[in-house]
């Protein structure tokens, strides 16, 4: 554990100058924002890393891993805290729940909502807690409440909120963080929807929920009963190429199990972007328009270049709508090393036809949603009957039903 409190010199300037980074970039827009994330010794929070660790403007610091390292808890980075709390809208007097304890984040709302206003902040996990309950003390807020508890059910004498606040991964809305909320309050939530996650900025509107802003995000999953992992389709039975599913898998797996005896077929579409171009109306289109949509990864250890994604732990990919054919995007830089073009690689028996498809599928998104608005995302509570649902894709879940909708065309 390094001691960070012995350059308080230091830690003024690391933090300033990460707060003018994420102004000129964009993160931070408001004064209050600004104002918090100087005021607020973040280092203080962060007792686990460096100086410098702690100040990293991309970078978490992981709190707590498990017996095979796997991450459980953390302190997410200036820039995604800095995102969340722009989405959330938080001013004075204001009741806040935070779902996710990490200390940092409550101490941030606490200064927001001020003294004649109320956070709370939950984590089922007791060592989280009793880690963001000290620190809250040491550092002069303790008056925020810490609480012990599974968050997808209702915290007991809480009441209704004006903005709830998620801090951890969810893969469902559980009906306890809208019934808690007023009606017109701000839920923010690090949402996965076919294994594509974004911060969403939802308001309560009736028994639903309607976003307002959607960015690109990755976060440490839920526990408890809110917990859902991926499903794993690997092909062939083979470790070395897999298919995760967020929500079910194909209705026959066996089906791929002889796609990748296939010659590989490789298309290239004339879609041409910016090395940094972000993808996030992409990926977003093709989870929409591809029914067998899913993430392709490959066990770096064990390929055998059956397939050859860009990106070995994540690449967009589906399964066709016979379920015998899979395919996936790949990009391949141009002569000026500036940009890179999309490509689609197939296999399986159908997959010339599949290839030609996605790349189709590019092709639009280039034409009609190249750095256009992100989808429409609503929630409504599970049961809710097909007519009442509108959307171009609507996804089921446990307590939910969630609709993502592309704005009507100008």
């Amino acid at each position: 554990m390094t001691d960070t409190t012995v350059e308080p010199d230091e830690a003024t300037r690391l933090r300033n100058t990460v707060v003018d980074l994420l102004r000129s970039e964009g993160w931070i827009t408001s004064p209050e924002i600004e104002a918090v994330m100087r005021a607020v010794p973040r280092h203080e929070f962060t007792p686990e890393a460096s100086l410098r660790e702690a100040y990293e403007p991309y970078s978490g610091v992981i709190t707590k891993t498990d017996e095979h390292g796997v991450q459980l808890s953390s302190v997410s980075a200036p820039q995604i805290q800095a995102l969340m709390l722009e989405q959330a809208q938080v001013r004075p007097g204001m009741r806040v729940l935070e779902i996710g304890s990490g200390g940092l984040n409550a101490a941030y709302l606490a200064e927001l909502v001020g003294a004649d206003g109320e956070v709370t902040t939950v984590d089922i996990d007791p060592v989280v807690t009793d880690r963001a309950g000290r620190l809250l003390k040491e550092h002069g807020y303790g008056r925020v409440t810490v609480v012990t508890a599974d968050a997808a059910e209702p915290v007991p004498g809480l009441g209704e909120v004006d903005v709830v606040l998620v801090t951890v991964g969810a893969w469902d809305i559980p009906p306890a963080w809208i019934d808690q909320l007023k009606p017109g309050g701000r839920l923010v939530v690090p949402l996965r929807m076919l294994g594509l996650t974004r911060s969403i900025a939802f308001v309560r509107v009736g028994d639903h929920l309607r976003s307002e802003s959607a960015k690109i995000c990755g976060f440490v999953p839920m526990q408890g009963s809110a917990a859902h992992d991926e499903e794993l389709l690997l092909v062939n039975g083979t470790p070395k190429v897999g298919l995760r599913f967020d929500d079910g898998l194909p209705v026959e797996p066996r089906l791929l199990d002889n796609a990748v005896t296939f010659p590989r077929v490789e298309m290239w579409t004339g879609v041409v972007i910016g090395v940094s171009e972000l993808l996030d109306t992409l990926q977003m289109h093709m989870a929409i328009g591809l029914p067998g949509f899913c993430i392709m990864a490959v066990d770096p250890e064990l390929d055998s270049g059956i397939v050859a994604p860009v990106n070995k732990g994540f690449a967009l990919a589906a399964v066709d709508d016979r379920g015998r054919s899979f395919a996936y995007l790949t990009t391949r830089r141009t002569e000026d090393n500036r940009h890179v073009e999309f490509g689609v690689h197939a296999l399986g028996p159908d997959a010339p036809a599949f290839a030609e498809a996605v790349a189709d599928h590019v092709r639009v998104w280039a034409g009609e949603r190249r750095g256009g608005p992100s989808p429409v995302i609503r929630v409504y509570p599970a049961g809710t009957p097909d007519g009442q649902v509108p959307g171009d894709r609507v996804i089921d879940k446990i307590h939910s039903r969630i609709s993502l909708s592309w704005p009507a065309q100008q």
